[in-house]
Parts: C-alpha cells; structure tokens; sequence
C-alpha cells in the first residue's frame, strides 16, 4: 500500500508500529502497550507514530481490532436453540481460549462513559478507540441479530429493544466466568444452562425440554 504520491513508506511504518504495539499487547496486556515501547520496538520516531495515531489509546485500539476474532455466525438450518447455542458456545470458546475481545471491553470500559448503545453504536468512528467499540459492538450483536431477525425469531417474545438485554443474559454468563479465573469452569455447560434459561423466559412455548449438548451436535 502507498500513499496518494506513491510513496510505500508510510504504510510501512504504520504496519510496523501495529506490529509492535500488538506484539506488546499479547505479552504484557494493555498497560505494556505505550509510546515509548512501541517506537523503540519498532524503530519508528515518535514524531511518525503521531502521524499515523492521534494518541497512545488510538494506536492501543488498533493494536485490539487487529487481534479480535470474527464473530461466530449461527447455521442457517436447525432449531432457534440449536441456533442460539451455537452462537454463544462459539463465543465461549472465544472468551476462553482467545479472550482479547473481553480484555478490549474491560479497556473500552475503564474510560470515559460510553452513553446508550444506539449512541455508541453510531458515534463517530473516525478515530480507532470509536471504531474498536463499534467493531465490538457489532461483532457481539450481528450473530444474535441474524437468529432475532430470521424465521425462527417468531418463537421468541422479545421486543426490538430488548436486544441488548437478551445478548447480555447469553453472554454475560460466559464473561463472568472468565472473569472468575475458576480453572475448572465448563463453558459449554454454562452456555448450554444460559440458551435454555433464556428461552425459558423469553421462548412463546413454554416448558418444552431441550436436548443435551452433545445431543444438539455441540
């Protein structure tokens, strides 16, 4: 890639510059991440660091977005909970096997107040840090909005507004254990117990009984 004079250089600093702060952020976490690591890791003047990165967040927030994982997509066919609980046990091995998008949260969190979701959602995403809370955003809500705005969302009481309440009661399960450091935590079954207690209080038919999760194929 070059710049609009054809010039490759910039794009090589920049590549090098994320290279080194994403390399700093998967050894030491978000604090190892600072100006002065990452122009002596790459060797890059501070002066073109701040070309390509307004402040040490921004080039922190591109260093996260370059590490986060697709989001898991539901399958087109099979019952709303086989759906569901694909979505949230692909998620829980997200969370626990490669957990950068919770430690990006804990840093998105850890700042300023954030306002509404619909706020965030379509805040300026001009700089990295709006764009790594957007990328987030939507990486946690387009799998769930695939399932709530399909076919099988007809077997669901829950309103448009709900959404980010739903997505929470799904997924919060899972980032509380993650969270609790617990060795021995099965995050199957805590996805499998999170599926089944929603459609508990949120599915139109009630008390139906749901299959294990080696029976639905997990």
């Amino acid at each position: 890639m070059t710049d609009v004079n054809g010039d490759p250089r910039p794009a090589r600093s920049r590549a090098r510059l994320l290279d080194a702060a994403t390399a700093l952020l998967r050894s030491g976490g978000p604090s190892a991440v600072t100006i002065d690591a990452v122009t002596r890791t790459s060797n890059v003047a501070r002066a073109t660091l701040y070309r390509h990165f307004g402040s040490a967040n921004d080039l922190l927030a591109a260093a996260f977005q370059s590490l986060l994982q697709p989001a898991p997509m539901p399958p087109l066919e099979g019952t709303l909970r086989e759906q569901l609980l694909a979505v949230v046990v692909g998620w829980s091995d997200a969370i626990s096997e490669v957990p950068t998008t919770l430690a990006a949260m804990t840093w998105l969190a850890s700042g300023p107040d954030l306002g509404p979701w619909a706020q965030a959602r379509d805040a300026d995403t001009g700089s990295p840090v709006a764009s790594l809370r957007e990328r987030i955003m939507q990486s946690y809500a387009a799998p769930f909005d695939a399932i709530f705005d399909g076919p099988k969302a007809a077997e669901l009481d829950l309103a448009e507004a709900d959404r980010i309440q739903a997505i929470a009661l799904l997924i919060g399960p899972l980032i509380l254990g993650r969270l609790s450091t617990l060795a021995d935590f099965d995050y199957h079954a805590c996805a499998e117990a999170a599926v089944d207690g929603f459609l508990a209080t949120h599915g139109r038919r009630r008390g139906v009984s749901a299959p294990s999760i080696e029976s639905a194929g997990a």
